[in-house]
């Protein structure tokens, strides 16, 4: 399967840097090629502009920019959701892995 790119978004890029490293095991454990990685909201925007992002996640706790980050995506055609909260307070990699994945074109 082709590298996906997926870029977690949360208030600070902390908090998510432990549901990257599970997300990453289950990757590695599938066999996929995946770049997954954290940034704080902040700094999203040079991230998109330096990265070729599939999927972007945004953490629950900055669930509130989601417009905000739709109007930024649509023109390049990234998909996006917000991670679902029992997901990210279990630090379940696996189901959200799956949510990256469900939302990536092939």
């Amino acid at each position: 399967m082709a590298e996906k790119t997926i870029m977690l978004v949360c208030s600070a890029g902390m908090s998510t840097s432990l549901l990257v490293s599970k997300m990453q095991k289950a990757a590695e454990a599938r066999g996929l090629d995946a770049d997954i990685f954290a940034v704080a909201a902040s700094d999203a925007d040079n991230n998109l502009e330096a990265k070729n992002v599939d999927v972007l996640l945004l953490g629950p706790q900055v669930r509130f920019m989601k417009s905000q980050f739709e109007q930024k995506l649509a023109p390049k055609g990234i998909p996006m959701d917000i991670i679902n909260m029992a997901d990210y307070g279990l630090m379940n990699g696996e189901k959200v892995l799956d949510q990256a994945l469900s939302l990536a074109k092939d």
